[in-house]
């Protein structure tokens, strides 16, 4: 086998883990995929023969191209517009998982919404520490390499972001088969404009977290209150008109709508519920940016 097919074979076999690490560290597809294509850059120049461990080895690097990606000095320059909500993954192979019918509730709570924004949160070195050696089991040795600090400080970075991600990931209901006879209803009422039964879907705190980035209509801030969300999402309706589709469908490995609108764009809501069935958040994301992957495959998506 030449050199570069025996590069080609290892880095394949371990993509699914290598992108699944890039999108929790950058909440983005599309900026996964550039880590991907440098880390295969930088991987096609090393000698193979000389690395004992592939997986940890380049599990480093497309931790190292992330970090340095969110500390850059454009990524330091940029401000977004309005709430940041990563990109939504309808299918789970995008994103380097392919689960089971056991694994589709650890799914849901491993690439939930909810988990990446606390993952946004932390910084670049936290959340590096945290996936590295909680969820990719590396040694705090090896991640010192990765971040350019002494083991027993990497100890600390994945220990604090541990402890933030307990306090701040909002408890999520299960779901349940009512769950999903809920969630048929929800995307009638919806589709529908039916206020009355849309506003009985939701719990009395409810929110709603919008991410235009600047280049779709949203709300800047989120909105929270069951009577305010409805009065924000009927304003909607008088002002573009009812979507022309409404499309149950799986996101982030949870409960999701695709809304198609009156003029052909595209946005989804992921939605978590509480412990008593209600409709607790919607994420709703229009940036037309973040829903490429979504509209290039969209004959392609259940329904």
């Amino acid at each position: 086998m030449r050199a570069d097919e025996s590069h080609l074979k290892v880095f394949e076999e371990l993509r699914p883990q290598l992108t699944s690490l890039a999108y929790r560290m950058t909440g983005s597809l599309s900026d996964a995929d550039d880590v991907m294509q440098d880390a295969w850059l930088r991987w096609s120049r090393v000698d193979a023969a000389s690395v004992d461990a592939p997986k940890s080895y380049l599990l480093q690097i497309v931790a190292r191209l992330c970090v340095d990606q969110a500390t850059s000095a454009r990524a330091r320059r940029e401000i977004y517009v309005g709430p940041w909500l990563p990109e939504p993954v309808a299918d789970p192979l995008a994103v380097g998982v392919q689960p089971s019918a056991e694994q589709v509730a650890e799914l849901a709570d491993d690439l939930s919404v909810a988990l990446l924004l606390v993952l946004k949160r932390l910084s670049p070195l936290e959340r590096a520490a945290f996936l590295l050696h909680d969820v990719f089991d590396l040694t705090f040795e090896d991640i010192a390499g990765v971040l350019g600090r002494e083991p027993a400080a990497c100890r600390k970075l994945a220990s604090r972001a541990r402890r933030r991600v307990v306090e701040r990931r909002p408890p999520i209901g299960r779901q349940s088969m009512a769950d999903r006879a809920f969630i048929d209803r929800f995307q009638q009422a919806a589709q529908s404009g039916d206020v009355a039964s849309f506003a009985k879907m939701l719990a009395e705190d409810a929110e709603l977290i919008a991410d235009g980035g600047g280049k779709a209509y949203a709300a800047l801030k989120p909105i929270r209150g069951r009577d305010k969300v409805v009065r924000f999402i009927v304003g909607l309706g008088t002002k573009f008109g009812v979507p022309r589709e409404v499309r149950r469908l799986r996101l982030n490995g949870g409960d999701g709508l695709l809304i198609v609108e009156r003029d052909g764009g595209l946005q989804t809501w992921s939605i978590d519920w509480n412990a008593e069935g209600e409709v607790q958040t919607i994420y709703a994301v229009r940036n037309p940016d973040k829903l490429e992957h979504l509209r290039s495959g969209l004959a392609n998506l259940a329904g």
